[in-house]
C-alpha cells in the first residue's frame, strides 16, 4: 500500500473547477492506479490486510496518464467549486443521457466562461449531474453547443450491461 505524500492527482483535477479539497493526504491511499480516502480506523485495517480490492471512499483512477474521477469525488468538489452551470429540466435530463449541453438550457453560470475550461454541471435543485468542458466563449455565444459532456450521473447505468443483454428472452 503506498501513501502518497500529496494526493497530485485529485488536487489537480478539483483545480479545473477552481475548487481547493482539503483532503488530510495522510488518509488518501492508492492501490494500484486507484486512490481511496480511509479515516483512521479503515487506514490500520488496510495495513493489516493486504490483499483489500476496496475501502473507504473511491476517489478515482488514473489510466492511459488521465485521472478518471468517482461521482463520490465530484460531489465532494461540487461544494467547494467555483465553476458551475446550471441548467432547466430538459437539459439535465439529455445530459444524465449523455447529450452535451447547448446555450438555451443554461439558466444561470458561476465562474468561468471561457472556451476550454471545464465546469461542474447541475440540476435546478442544486444536484451535481457530472462535469464537461466548455467549447465556446460563453459570454459571447447566443445559442448552441456549449458544453462538452465528459461524465455525467447517467454513465454508471449506460455501462452496466451491454445492449444486447438488455432484452429479456423467454
Amino acid at each position: 500500500m503506498k501513501i502518497l505524500a500529496k494526493a497530485e492527482a485529485i488536487n489537480s483535477f478539483a483545480k479545473l473547477f477552481d475548487a481547493e479539497l482539503n483532503l488530510d493526504e495522510r488518509f488518501v491511499v492508492k492501490r494500484a492506479n486507484r486512490y481511496f480516502l480511509l479515516n483512521r480506523e479503515l487506514k490500520e485495517l488496510a495495513k493489516a490486510c493486504e490483499k483489500w480490492l476496496y475501502v473507504g471512499t473511491y476517489l478515482g483512477k488514473v489510466k492511459g496518464g488521465e485521472f478518471h474521477p468517482s461521482f463520490p469525488l465530484l460531489f465532494m468538489i461540487a461544494e467547494k467549486a467555483k465553476n458551475k452551470i446550471t441548467v432547466d429540466d430538459k437539459s439535465a435530463w439529455l445530459f444524465v443521457c449523455g447529450r452535451d449541453l447547448f446555450k438555451e438550457g443554461i439558466l444561470k453560470i458561476e465562474g468561468s466562461r471561457r472556451k476550454g475550461d471545464y465546469t461542474l454541471v447541475f440540476n435546478r435543485y442544486g444536484e451535481c449531474l457530472g462535469y464537461g468542458q466548455i467549447v465556446k466563449d460563453l459570454e459571447k455565444l447566443k445559442g448552441g453547443f456549449a458544453v462538452k459532456n465528459l461524465l455525467d450521473i447517467g454513465d454508471f447505468l449506460r455501462r452496466e450491461r451491454p445492449r444486447s443483454s438488455r432484452s429479456l428472452k423467454f
